[in-house]
């Protein structure tokens, strides 16, 4: 299983690329896209020196062309000398259209359809498509080798979509008993990436707590609902993995026995919770 990091695009840049430098001695280190926030990419190409993999998760689909997020990849594959994995989403309906006032129609057809015109032409080859949301006829005139893809899937239909036409999946709020009975027989050979928040602190119970007040609003997107649902959680907080550090190391290492590839950890509290998180996530 491959051990990394999830670092939100907000805040100072700055303190965002110290974050990154801090994740030495992991494989991975991954940021996203979110509202306010730095571009994710960008902030993945200013990196620099540490680990070898440096991942979305993820890009929001709807709001970017698969020709433009194409071209921005491919940049940041050859920027980051072939470090690059690409995670892509959908994300819900209440960002796509309530804050940007872009349609949402079909998001498992149109995440297929995403694919089928974004990783042929991360590969080089001449793209002539025509589906039902777009119509493509160009081709990137750069080489580099194509980044893996992998897509933020939670239901049947778009886990499909990630094993059939990805390298995998990144799933959020699941714990290690949904990773074996849910993710893995949908997923067959295909990469897993779980990412739980993690805190290792001596307040657990208000862990939990902070949470709940910080993300529990993501319980009422209807993926995330269900998500949630399948794994008997009320909302995000019982997802969390907290406790002291033996107590997180053991649970992580479940995602492990469970079946998960790579373990992305989003820590959160405070910046001594985090460094301690960090200590023990390099020992998982």
């Amino acid at each position: 299983m491959r051990i990394g990091t999830h670092i939100n695009a907000a805040g100072q840049i700055g303190d965002v690329l110290k974050d990154a430098a801090d994740a030495r001695g992991l494989d991975s280190v991954w940021t996203n896209q979110l509202p306010g926030g730095w571009d994710p990419l960008t902030a993945l190409a200013g990196m620099g020196d540490g680990p070898a993999e440096l991942g979305t998760a993820v890009v929001p689909t709807y709001p970017r062309h698969p020709v433009a997020l194409a071209t921005e990849a491919v940049t940041v594959q050859a920027l980051t000398g072939g470090r690059l994995t690409l995670g892509i989403g959908p994300s819900h309906e209440a960002v796509i259209t309530g804050w940007f006032g872009l349609p949402y129609p079909a998001p498992a057809r149109h995440t297929r359809e995403y694919l089928e015109v974004l990783r042929p032409l991360m590969a080089g080859e001449h793209v002539t498509y025509r589906g039902e949301f777009f119509t493509v006829d160009t081709k990137l005139e750069v080489s580099v080798p194509p980044p893996p893809v992998l897509v933020g899937a939670l239901g049947p239909k778009m886990l499909a979509v990630a094993r059939d036409h990805a390298d995998g999946t990144v799933a959020i709020w699941v714990r290690p008993e949904k990773v074996a009975d849910y993710l893995v027989p949908r997923m067959g050979d295909a990469r897993i990436a779980v990412m739980p928040m993690v805190v290792v602190t001596n307040d657990p119970d208000g862990a939990r707590d902070q949470v709940a007040a910080r993300y529990g609003a993501a319980a009422e997107l209807p993926a995330y609902r269900a998500m949630l649902d399948r794994g008997g959680l009320a909302g995000p907080a019982e997802a969390l993995v907290t406790g002291d550090e033996e107590t997180v190391l053991r649970e992580l290492r479940r995602y492990r026995e469970a079946g998960a590839t790579d373990l992305i950890v989003h820590p959160v509290g405070t910046r001594e919770e985090r460094a301690r998180t960090l200590d023990v996530v390099v020992r998982v």
